[in-house]
């Protein structure tokens, strides 16, 4: 299909290229053209479905109408759920939205940050790596828009986004110990990013305000594993500690390797031990039984971290530093 140049509209319209180029760029009015040309103009325009470049936009404005986001995994259910959202509401406001995966490696987000500056991006969301700090900082020195989502770093001074994870994980673990559960096992991973702290510091207060927590019944993952590692560990941690009556995995995909474990172990659910894991995945959904959710609020996180970024975009001179914590939601299914 041949692409529509504003020559082709100028044709069709009968009017100068200088008259469509002023039209399109919004500078009709300020031109002296006539309404009635100005609507002519954009008629034609519409019905030849004309789209400017975006080269020669970014060349014109010096801003090119898209956004980069960097997500840790794109695979992963949960984030791959939040481009979808984050890109639906860019598209909303004329945005393109260009994503990619970190990995949670260091060296690869900073690249990637890099790689983003230089195709000159109006603005970054970010959900940040271990290490990745110093480059964050970077982006706020040179007056980029950003805003982290789902993790951040407490003493940095850039709007996020995120679930209220303390309050999740607390009520959770609340709602197991009100079922009369006693022995409950909190699993996580090693990465010490704060949203996982920050989990496992609502379980565990969550457990020593009933007076049942134990240090023993806690399990770190490595973060950088393989599944069958993964299922070992759960297998060796569970098969130690056979008083464990339920268990709260603070990751989707830790929850699958506990359900792997389980099935491996010969372990029944809910009958032996009752299971909760963070972040829902279609998986648990048609697992027998169906497990028990944290789920989180993914289209209001997305929603909410376009709104920060419009508001930096706009004007990076005004904008205020915006903390927004977000409300999970408890989703009791048959595992429990």
């Amino acid at each position: 299909m041949k692409k529509i140049t504003i020559k082709d509209i100028a044709t069709e319209a009968e009017v100068s290229i200088s008259t469509v180029s002023f039209v399109i760029n919004g500078k009709g009015e300020k031109m002296g053209i006539s309404g009635a040309v100005i609507k002519k103009v954009q008629d034609v325009a519409e019905r030849l479905n004309y789209r400017p470049s975006m080269i020669a936009t970014s060349l014109r404005t010096g801003k090119t109408r898209s956004i980069g986001l960097i997500v840790e995994d794109i695979s992963n259910q949960f984030f791959a759920d939040l481009a979808r959202v984050i890109e639906d509401e860019a598209k909303n406001i004329d945005y393109r939205v260009f994503y990619c995966s970190t990995g949670d490696d260091d060296e690869r987000s900073q690249e990637l940050i890099h790689s983003l500056l230089q195709a000159n991006v109006d603005g970054f969301i970010i959900t940040p790596t271990k290490n990745l700090e110093e480059s964050v900082e970077l982006l706020i020195k040179l007056k980029k828009p950003v805003v982290l989502i789902d993790r951040y770093f407490p003493g940095q001074r850039v709007s996020h986004v995120a679930m209220d994870n303390y309050e999740a994980s607390n009520s959770a673990t609340k709602f197991l110990i009100n079922k009369g559960c006693k022995n409950i096992a909190v699993v996580n991973n090693t990465s010490e990013m704060i949203q996982m702290s920050l989990r496992e510091d609502g379980c565990r207060d969550a457990l020593k305000e009933a007076g049942i927590y134990k240090d023993s019944l806690v399990l770190h993952m490595k973060y950088h594993s393989n599944e069958q590692n993964r299922i070992a560990a759960v297998v060796e941690f569970f098969q130690k500690n056979k008083e464990i009556d339920a268990v709260i995995f603070l990751t989707n995909y830790m929850g699958l390797t506990g359900l792997q474990a389980f099935k491996d172990m010969g372990i029944r659910i809910p009958q032996d031990i009752s299971v909760v894991s963070f972040d829902d995945h279609d998986s648990f959904k048609l697992h027998t039984p169906t497990i028990t959710v944290i789920e989180q609020p993914i289209k209001e996180i997305a929603v909410k971290s376009i709104q920060l970024l419009m508001s930096q975009m706009t004007d990076m001179e005004v904008y205020k530093v915006e903390k927004s914590l977000k409300k999970g939601k408890l989703i009791i299914r048959e595992s429990v």
